[in-house]
């Protein structure tokens, strides 16, 4: 089902340059085979901006994109005004971007503070004062340093995962379905820790299932439908737009349930 955009694709957006931008992306994982088609997002500094939309919409493939994982076809990513269209992904760290995978996102025969220790290692000068920084915001981390992220639940993976991104001060954070898997406590603990993260000053920019949830957090946010933009606003107006809510809402929630369920978490 591909809707056709009715309002602006950035609806709602702040004046001025944004932080990072992503202009009509083509881009796919195969020759030939396009997952995004013509899709585009903006992030201001401070701001948090939700991607949303039904499973195969494209919405970690855009977040790829923007990290240099994915091969965009045509349009460009720029960041702080700069061309950054297919620049790699270390290269993008250093830029100030940080990017937290859905799964396989800690090193588990590490300690925590390994873990810490390889998210800064292209500074490693920096340690002592990008830890004591992110601990501020994840006290939990500091008090357990010495143990393994291995014997750790999900919700604590999560939280390794989120710090470890965060220990090069990036100016915006990329994260893809932090809450995906997780007991609906983890879920909001996970969907606090944003908030917080972004209220330190990173601007961040989340895919997520658990789409009203994301709503009630976010800024401004995007639904995605087939790789492309079907609706823009800020977070709450989307909520209670008739169309999103007939279109996705609805779909996404029993989404998020089924896969609770699949997970023994509901």
């Amino acid at each position: 089902m591909t809707t056709t955009p009715t309002r602006p694709v950035h609806l709602g957006e702040p004046d001025g340059s944004p932080l990072l931008a992503a202009e009509e992306l083509v881009a796919g994982y195969l020759p030939g085979v396009n997952i995004l088609e013509r899709c585009s997002l903006r992030v201001h500094r401070g701001e948090l901006v939700g991607i949303i939309g039904p499973n195969g919409a494209g919405k970690s493939t855009l977040l790829k994109a923007l990290f240099g994982l994915v091969t965009v076809r045509s349009g460009r990513v720029t960041l702080d005004g700069e061309d950054v269209t297919n620049e790699r992904a270390d290269s993008l760290v250093r830029r100030g971007v940080g990017f937290v995978p859905q799964n396989n996102n800690v090193f588990p025969g590490l300690t925590i503070e390994e873990n810490l220790q390889m998210g800064v290692y292209q500074a490693p000068k920096r340690f002592a004062q990008r830890f004591a920084a992110v601990v501020e915001i994840f006290p939990d981390l500091g008090e357990r340093r010495r143990q393994r992220a291995g014997s750790l639940s999900g919700g604590e993976r999560q939280m390794v995962a989120m710090a470890r991104a965060l220990m090069m001060d990036p100016s915006v954070l990329l994260l893809d379905e932090p809450s995906a898997g997780l007991s609906p406590v983890r879920q909001d603990e996970t969907f606090l820790r944003t908030r917080k993260i972004n209220k330190a000053g990173v601007s961040v920019v989340i895919v997520e299932q658990n789409a009203r949830r994301a709503l009630q957090i976010c800024d401004r946010a995007y639904v995605l439908d087939q790789g492309t933009n079907a609706y823009s606003g800020p977070g709450r107006e989307l909520m209670d737009d008739p169309k999103v809510v007939e279109l996705y809402l609805g779909t996404l929630a029993a989404d998020v349930e089924d896969a609770a369920v699949r997970a023994g978490e509901a």
